[in-house]
């Protein structure tokens, strides 16, 4: 068995499905929302996040990672319901969705639960997720209520 500490994943995301396998690794991470950095001038998003491990092995107690994630070519950030001076408001995140615009351009929204969200518009799909090497174990599995997910229009 691989050791948790030197088994970091690194994913990129160059188009749609591509975002989709991040999607999955960052369901129901945990992050403050001090951990969240828009950067107009470099036009680059970016956030830490407290990651759950759905891909540890069987029989591994459940377990969360530091994970940064970052998009690139960022034209423009919105955000409802993410606290701007809370910056410990712990955020959930429950999904990475992409509305396709003019080729090759669309929006990506991460959807917490809650209701809050934010849309990074995007001149194209240039997205970056990796493991940051801390492992710990979870004090639980999450589960959802009915009705966490947003539709894509209300973000």
């Amino acid at each position: 068995m691989k050791d948790a500490e030197t088994d970091l994943l690194k994913l990129a995301a160059l188009d749609a499905d591509d975002l989709a396998v991040i999607s999955a690794h960052l369901q129901d991470a945990l992050l403050r929302a001090g951990d969240l950095a828009y950067l107009p001038k470099e036009r680059r998003f970016a956030l830490v996040a407290r990651r759950f491990d759905w891909a540890a092995p069987d029989g591994v107690p459940p377990r969360r990672r530091l994970t940064g994630l970052h998009f690139e070519r960022v034209l423009g950030v919105r955000a409802r319901g993410v606290p701007r001076d809370a910056h410990d408001t712990v955020l959930s995140l429950l999904a990475v969705t992409f509305e396709p615009g003019e080729a090759p351009s669309g929006s990506a929204t991460l959807v917490f639960a809650g209701g809050a969200a934010i849309r990074l518009d995007l001149e194209c799909i240039e997205a970056a997720m990796r493991d940051l090497g801390p492992v710990w174990q979870a004090e639980s599995r999450p589960s959802h209520a009915a009705g966490d997910a947003l539709p894509l229009d209300a973000a």
